[in-house]
């Protein structure tokens, strides 16, 4: 850290649930003639970000996470479209960063890049950050990720990332694919579970692997302050258990993106409920789809 840098103390926080407060950008009637900014920037708190790609630019609209701590940040994917021109991830985490910094001054600052997982719609941005300064792009899959975050010795471990101060957890949560994994910020008491809970269809590669991680998070959840947990997605509807169909590009009765523990409790009961062999099966916040 350079000298006389003011260090922010991340430590301090009380992890205290609220809301998030936002609208969420959801498409329109005509993708042609949708208006929303390609990236919907919205601040939890002034080291919080949560990024939302524009549904007329890819139906999956995953949301992002950007971290800041006080040596580097980290965005937690890239999206679903590599282009810049039509998805200026990099553009808008530029500007981000560069306003953090303006606030926070220090030299030498890096951001890293990490992933839930490796599907094309959370890492397709990753090719805009390759030629950025000061900048690490960790692969997300398995063999490359596993082997930076310490997975592939033992799979069982938690790990730290430290940003300075701010120390993320993170632990292997395979089943919706077998790469997954899941952050946990102290800080905000976000839990970020990527693919593998979302208020949506959890689409599960792995039924027993799914189910251990389910387990594993629970137990996990009973240890730390969590505040909200955070999916990458919002498929369901505010109607109990309805989802709107693949590829739709106008959402206008999204339920919140953010979830609880109680949520992972319910999907546990919902696991039981189907027994030992894998069916489809709609619940009021969350679809159990499993993958033949």
């Amino acid at each position: 850290m350079n000298a006389g840098v003011s260090l922010i103390d991340f430590t301090a926080a009380s992890s205290k649930a609220r809301p998030l407060d936002v609208r969420w950008i959801h498409g329109s009637p005509s993708a042609k003639h949708n208006t929303d900014e390609d990236i919907q920037v919205y601040a939890y708190d002034q080291h919080t970000v949560i990024l939302r790609q524009n549904m007329a630019i890819n139906y999956e609209a995953p949301f992002l996470f950007l971290l800041f701590g006080n040596t580097r940040a980290v965005l937690i994917d890239t999206g679903a479209t590599t282009s810049a021109e039509f998805f200026p991830l990099r553009r808008v985490v530029d500007e981000l960063v560069e306003a953090w910094l303006a606030r926070h001054p220090r030299q030498g600052y890096h951001l890293l890049v990490l992933h839930t997982h490796p599907h094309g719609d959370h890492i397709a941005g990753d090719s805009q950050f390759t030629d950025r300064p000061d900048t690490t792009v960790v692969g997300a899959d398995m063999a490359t990720a596993w082997k930076y975050l310490g997975f592939r010795e033992d799979p069982d471990a938690v790990v730290q990332i430290d940003l300075g101060g701010r120390v993320l957890e993170c632990l292997a949560t395979p089943g919706h694919h077998e790469a997954a994994v899941t952050f946990h910020d102290p800080w905000t008491g976000f839990l970020l579970t990527g693919d593998t809970v979302y208020p949506g269809r959890l689409y599960i590669q792995n039924w027993a692997a799914f189910t251990r991680s389910i387990d594993r998070l629970i137990e996990f959840c009973d240890r730390r302050p969590v505040t909200h947990i955070l999916g990458c997605h919002i498929e369901m509807t505010t109607e109990p258990g309805v989802d709107y169909p693949v590829r739709t590009t106008y959402q206008p009765d999204e339920p919140p993106l953010e979830m609880t523990t109680d949520d992972l409790r319910e999907i546990r009961a919902a696991i039981n409920e189907i027994g030992s062999t894998p069916t489809r099966r709609a619940f009021p916040r969350f679809i159990l789809y499993p993958i033949p």
